[in-house]
């Protein structure tokens, strides 16, 4: 995949994401030479310029010499790398070098064009730092990880080298790379930024994206499963509202719906008046949900083809002006909007199948068993996702309305991005299971019926049905739950006709 920078679509993204090999486009190189000859020319008029010729933060009114300057940049790298916690993912991590190598190539950086290859060629043979993923406020840029990457460039800390654990020494030496040295202004370009919380926050939204989906196949289930009814997803219903992603919802269920004998079987004569909201509105909370999502996708697809470092260097004339385009506040708005999303995903799903398990609800067996009592059939399944609702409520507290200033107070307004952007990978997981969980109580369900379900949601049951059989009496439950998990996620039961963020 050609990146080229400025113009990078979220689709292109999310396959770098999924493993997808990049590289940059060479119509890049002049504009990154141009901006690393303005430094040099700026240096040479004897202007201060912060992180060039400055200290950092509260130091920057500290003037450093001319034959300091590579000193400061290399200091500034291994003073910043000071995160702890567990390894980014190194899914994560690779979009978040493809993402800083996008920016730097702009050509308002003023890095030299070998500097930007070299961060590409380790992505081109697989060579990932190992970053710490907890330090960043959100500004100024995410200093320490993105630190921890540099680090790894100039030899120090431990890099994955297809997959295996070494110093980055080593990786480097294996790869064929020789340690870069930093140039002026270099260290602070490729530390700051906020491509680490943007890499977090994409990947929550290409999981949330897949998983909204999936929602929408067990939604329909769910509905057949307890005889519920398609009249709520009426075209005429959704056009009065006036929201698209409502009305595209509503066809979705109208679509996976379509054919099936179980809900002709019940449209005469159907005592019932109204399903649950459970079953009924969702396309008003599905449909908020993906209006919501396509925000937040907005939102990322701009700042990932964005310039966020800081001071930004502009050519005609020779200039850099000091901003604050480091401030992830876009970023932690779209990560709380996910988070959300995320939360009521799952919160509807998890209502849906305490109505499949609930007798009086779903008119089905109780716990979904052919002899309850006997047996508890889904009782803690639903339980388990009930906890895992909670959890991520908790989870989806705003991060954005937080601040802690850093540096002495002059980084006194902080964003708070990227733990808003990192939790979402956990939420992510969390809903997961509970739409795992939800499918198979769903397809238990349809079991109970002697007639079929639509095409399409037969063709769903089968495939968890050739992974998961059905539950007749008491087993051991949780490998029925981590084959369902490992259904979803290897793609097996994506739709391309239904409605996406991307």
């Amino acid at each position: 995949m050609i990146l080229n920078p400025g113009d990078v679509t979220l689709a292109a993204w999310r396959d770098i994401y999924r493993g997808a090999a990049c590289s940059l486009s060479p119509a890049a190189l002049p504009a990154i030479a141009r901006a690393a000859i303005a430094v040099d020319e700026i240096l040479a008029r004897g202007e201060p310029v912060y992180g060039v010729n400055t200290g950092f933060g509260k130091l920057a009114t500290v003037r450093i010499a001319d034959a300091d300057l590579a000193t400061l940049q290399r200091n500034l790298v291994l003073s910043h790398a000071a995160g702890v916690g567990d390894a980014m993912p190194m899914p994560i991590a690779r979009l978040m070098m493809a993402l800083k190598l996008a920016s730097l190539a702009q050509g308002a950086s003023g890095v030299r064009v070998a500097t930007v290859q070299f961060l590409e060629q380790m992505l081109a043979k697989n060579l990932i730092p190992v970053i710490p993923a907890q330090g960043s406020v959100g500004a100024s840029g995410d200093l320490a990880p993105l630190a921890h990457m540099t680090s790894a460039m100039l030899g120090t800390g431990d890099v994955f080298f297809n997959g295996e654990r070494l110093s980055a020494s080593a990786g480097l030496a294996k790869a064929g790379l020789t340690p870069l040295a930093l140039g002026p202004k270099e260290g602070l370009a490729l530390l700051n930024g906020t491509q680490f919380s943007t890499a977090y926050a994409l990947a929550g939204l290409f999981e949330a994206e897949t998983l909204f989906q999936t929602a929408l196949i067990t939604g329909a289930l769910s509905t057949d499963a307890a005889r519920g009814s398609d009249a709520p997803f009426d075209p005429r219903i959704h056009a009065l509202r006036r929201h698209k992603g409502q009305a595209e919802v509503a066809s979705a269920l109208r679509s996976l719906m379509a054919g099936s004998a179980i809900r002709a079987s019940h449209i005469i004569n159907d005592t019932r008046v109204q399903d649950p909201y459970c079953l009924r509105c969702q396309p008003q909370v599905m449909g908020a949900v993906l209006d919501l999502l396509r925000q937040a996708a907005t939102t990322l697809g701009t700042e990932a083809n964005g310039v966020t470092d800081n001071p930004l260097i502009f050519t005609n004339p020779a200039e850099a002006l000091s901003g604050g385009n480091f401030h992830a506040e876009p970023v932690a708005f779209a990560a709380d909007m996910i988070a959300m999303a995320v939360c009521e995903i799952g919160s509807l799903a998890e209502r849906r199948l305490a109505m499949l398990v609930d007798p009086s609800l779903s008119g089905l067996p109780a716990f979904l068993t052919p002899k309850p009592g006997l047996n508890s059939g889904f009782m803690i399944p639903q339980v388990t996702a009930a906890a895992l609702v909670s959890e991520n409520k908790g989870r989806a507290f705003p991060a954005s309305v937080d601040s802690i200033p850093t540096s002495a107070n002059q980084e006194d307004h902080v964003s708070m991005a990227a733990h808003g952007a990192r939790r979402l990978v956990s939420m992510t997981d969390n809903l997961r299971a509970i739409i795992a969980i939800e499918l198979l109580a769903a397809v238990q369900g349809c079991d109970f019926h002697s007639l079929p379900s639509s095409p399409t949601l037969e063709d769903i049951r089968a495939k968890v049905r050739s992974k998961v059989t059905h539950l007749d009496d008491d087993r051991y439950f949780a490998p029925d739950v981590e084959a369902a998990i490992s259904i979803l996620q290897s793609g097996a039961l994506s739709l391309t006709t239904l409605p996406g963020v991307i």
